[in-house]
């Protein structure tokens, strides 16, 4: 087992790049190269069997080919949204439906606005310019708001539903033109179908749109590229090694949403299925897809991008959001799947990971390290190495003795471990995972019933069905601390392999005719078995603390949902400059899918960054929500002082600006929970009409307050900033003003990384930097206030415990600060349910008038006076300790 491990690693070692031939091209995947070969509709819908009630439409349709006969479902939806489900209204046994991530969809009534022999429409009842057209033969739906369609279902007749049938001499004939309908091989594996072709496809357009974004993950740019020379995007999780750049290919997650947007509208796709997928894209369409009033008197063109959306099996559940703006679209998908929940205030600051830190001694020298070099840092990580023989929730008792000791003093300065927990379980006698696994007949199974066995970093190793919920509660079970000894509540997770990666199968992966509870096929439910892992972990670390402990996880694969459970990455990126350029839009692309809290490990994880490359990626990754460096274990030791005196400065200076932020974080993190809109957002999402904004790459915003335009190219030293809208901008550390709209010219020397507060708003700070998240919660706050050109702005702070669930019964604090005519306001915007220590020690006015008064202080029970410090040179107006504590209403005014 050791020799051929050690083969497996040295040949990854030896290899520059991805290994494109073990993984499939759409011709190769036989559902794929059918599907997209389809020219025509074969589908209509029985008129006459047409049945509305009070939230959804029912009908029959008919394939006019097969006669095969079809169930449409049409189902109004709360907040502007429909569901569209098409499945066979008479399958030889149930096909499979997507369980466990949506949440509790709320119905909303529709009501029939006209019919005749060709069409029916329909309306939200309370969004009645929210509606829908069905064309019947053949059928087609067409989405409005108010007179405008911004969305159409087979308007390109590309649906198609292979039905279910047993194997018969027509389909062996069919075989000898289309092969793979019973049976595909691929890379010296042959994956045997008993259900034989099972493909669903439909195709979307986005009238009106010039842009798609969405359908993570995929190494490529945010506004997703034209498919009509290439693959489709690929939606299969794979353990992709040294993925390459700008392709569609398939990397670790998967999430079937996808948002259109132009200066008119925006409109959201999700297809709630978990098989393989592939997605084509064409740009740059003009249809003749108008408006209602069009539709009678004449059409006009309209620009569209019409997709492709093809799965290998499972049903059309198809969901539309009809926005009509960006945040609305977030907020809409958040309802279905969940929105990111507020993680522990520990997480959202910088983490130091590798594979791997050798023992108990070098994790305390690491730990001490930061200290010495008064670099900030919370959470030291622990990978695969730090277990017995690579079986999870045990320890290597010669590397680390006194596992509980080396957390003690992590935790005495305010900071936590992560340790890995991979979902593959060694086959092993004498380890008790397997054999509870084994002895329960919870692993997934061969189609002979046996347990399937893979290989993985342990040797043989086998897989959970996580499908099965008792295979999830016993994973659940294992992150006790009696169970997983050396553990504390101050360790956390993180799951990687999760796609699952096997390395010796197809395509790295477990095979599509594996089976899991109910015999459901592999392949049907792929796309889910690392969200399914992420639940069951999720739900071990509420069980460990009791629920009373906010959890923190790190996942690899992920789907729609997943936000709820889990962080993500990028995966396994290299140290090259083309991979730090790409990760900003592979977080944009997780950010509007749902994923908040993503960012890619600083410095790459393959090879060895120099110290410019290095500088350059804290810069970015200081402004990206998770904020994590990590190295391959062949890579050379990367920490901090390990670069130049001058290098190591910088990166310093970089993660100390991110502690700096964490009151802004924190708080756009809790906004984000209640309102689903990413923390890390593209520009169009605050400047909707912005046409410049629509393509633009390599820019983002963190929440509606900072724009970040990261160096992503070697030895610049000067980048062109587009500023969207008609705004003010303030570069956040010479506090510059900026008067300008469209691109600039920025000049960015090694020390500079181009960040601007947005002239309007308020961004709480925390300027006394020590060495952990902890240590500062209850420092004292400056409020930076960049004031617009009517002198107005506007910001929040939420703070709370910064650990447990105890804020959702109200224990915090929700502040709403408003300037306004040489005024500051500070308004609870709830109830506040906690006392704190946290008081107000400065206030920073950029871009407002001369003022030389002594600032009045107010609260409801106290009145006192404070001086202020005006700089003509620089129009800034400091407040200086005004001392209030920030656990009350107050106000600050000049006499």
């Amino acid at each position: 087992m050791n020799i051929w491990l050690a083969c497996v690693l040295l040949c990854l070692q030896l290899v520059g790049s991805v290994d494109r031939s073990r993984f499939k091209t759409c011709h190769q995947s036989s559902f794929c190269r059918r599907s997209r070969a389809q020219t025509e509709s074969f589908y209509e819908v029985e008129s006459s069997s047409i049945h509305v009630t009070g939230h959804n439409l029912e009908a029959l349709l008919v394939n006019t080919e097969t006669n095969v006969k079809y169930k449409l479902e049409l189902t109004g939806l709360q907040d502007h949204t429909f569901r569209v489900k098409i499945n066979e209204a008479y399958p030889l046994k149930p096909r499979f439906e997507v369980p466990l991530v949506l949440q509790q969809v709320e119905t909303a009534p529709i009501e029939e606005v006209s019919r005749n022999e060709n069409s029916i429409q329909l309306a939200l009842k309370e969004a009645r310019d929210n509606t829908v057209s069905v064309n019947f033969k053949p059928l087609r739906l067409d989405f409005f708001v108010g007179e405008n369609i911004v969305m159409s279902l087979n308007s390109r007749g590309l649906m198609r539903f292979e039905h279910l049938r047993e194997k018969g001499a027509a389909d062996q004939e069919a075989n000898d033109t289309e092969p793979d309908l019973w049976q595909e091989s691929f890379g010296g594996h042959t994956d045997t179908k008993v259900n034989g072709p099972t493909a669903v496809a439909m195709d979307f357009t986005f009238t009106g749109a010039e842009h798609v974004y969405g359908i993570p993950q995929h190494a490529d740019t945010f506004s997703l590229s034209d498919t009509t020379g290439t693959d489709p995007y690929r939606l299969y999780n794979l353990d992709v090694f040294e993925y390459e750049l700008w392709n569609p290919m398939a990397l670790y997650a998967s999430i079937p949403f996808m948002m259109g947007h132009s200066k008119q509208s925006t409109v959201g796709v999700f297809v709630l299925n978990a098989a393989e997928g592939w997605i084509d894209v064409k740009k740059g369409e003009t249809g003749i897809l108008g408006s209602l009033s069009n539709m009678v008197s004449g059409s006009q063109p309209q620009k569209q991008v019409e997709t492709h959306w093809m799965f290998e099996s499972g049903i059309l559940d198809m969901f539309i959001l009809l926005g009509p703006g960006p945040k609305d679209v977030s907020r809409q998908y958040g309802l279905l799947t969940g929105n990111t929940p507020l993680p522990p205030e520990f997480s959202i600051a910088y983490h130091q990971c590798r594979w791997n830190y050798n023992d108990q001694d070098d994790v305390n020298m690491v730990n001490s390290k930061f200290d010495e070099h008064d670099i900030p840092m919370d959470v030291m990580w622990l990978d695969i190495e730090h277990t017995d023989g690579k079986k999870y929730f045990t320890w290597d008792s010669r590397k680390f003795p006194d596992s509980i000791k080396m957390v003690e003093n992590l935790v005495s300065k305010g900071r936590k471990l992560v340790t890995i927990v991979d979902p593959h379980i060694k086959k092993d006698s004498g380890y008790w995972v397997h054999n509870d696994l084994t002895s329960k007949g919870l692993y997934t199974k061969n189609s002979d019933g046996g347990d399937y066995e893979g290989w993985c970093w342990p040797g043989a190793s086998y897989y959970p069905d996580f499908l099965n919920k008792d295979a999830r509660d016993y994973f659940a079970e294992q992150y006790k601390l009696e169970n997983y000894k050396g553990s504390t509540l101050d360790v956390y997770t993180w799951n990687d392999m999760n796609e699952p990666s096997v390395f010796n199968g197809p395509e790295v992966t477990m095979p599509k005719d594996k089976r899991h509870i109910g015999d459901i096929e592999h392949r049907d439910l792929h796309n889910i078995y690392g969200y399914l892992y992420s639940m069951a972990s999720h739900q071990g670390h509420l069980v460990r603390a009791d629920n009373k402990l906010r959890p923190f996880l790190l996942t690899r694969a992920a789907f729609a949902g997943s936000q709820r459970y889990t962080a993500i990455w990028t995966g396994d990126n290299t140290a090259d400059w083309s991979h730090l350029e790409v990760s900003v839009p592979m977080c944009l692309s997780l950010s509007v899918a749902g994923m908040h809290f993503v960012g890619a490990d600083v410095g790459g994880f393959f090879g060895n960054p120099d110290g410019e490359l290095m500088v350059r990626w804290y810069q970015a990754a200081a402004f990206q929500p998770f904020f994590r460096s990590h190295a391959h274990l062949d890579s050379k030791r990367r920490e901090p002082w390990l670069f130049s005196a001058g290098e190591m400065s910088l990166i310093r200076q970089a993660i100390r600006t991110r502690y700096s932020f964490l009151p802004f974080w924190y708080t756009q993190f809790y906004e984000a929970e209640i309102s689903g809109v990413p923390v890390m957002r593209p520009l169009w999402y605050e400047f909707p009409q912005d046409e410049g904004t629509f393509g633009r790459e390599g820019e983002h915003l963190i929440g509606d307050a900072l724009l970040v335009a990261p160096i992503l190219k070697k030895s610049a030293t000067e980048l062109s900033v587009y500023f969207p809208g008609n705004e003010l901008w303030y570069d956040i550390v010479t506090n510059e003003k900026l008067d300008v709209s469209g691109e600039l010219n920025i000049k960015a020397g090694y020390d500079k990384v181009p960040v601007y507060q947005r002239g309007g708003t308020i961004i709480p700070r925390k300027h006394r930097v020590r060495r952990s998240s902890a240590l500062m919660h209850d420092d004292p706050v400056t409020l930076h206030v960049a004031l617009d050109r009517n002198g107005k702005a506007r910001g929040s702070l939420y703070m709370d415990d910064g650990s447990t669930f105890e804020y959702k019964d109200g224990k915090s604090i929700y502040l709403e600060f408003t300037y306004e005519n040489e005024k500051l306001t500070a308004k609870m915007l709830k109830e506040p349910g906690m006392e704190t220590k946290v008081w107000l020690e400065k206030v920073i006015v950029l871009g407002g008038g001369p003022i030389n008064n002594p600032a009045k202080i107010k609260t409801k029970t106290d009145e006192t006076y404070v001086d202020t410090m005006y700089e003509p040179a620089t129009n800034i107006l400091t407040i200086r300790k005004p001392g209030v504590n920030l656990g009350q209403e107050f106000t600050i005014s000049f006499d």
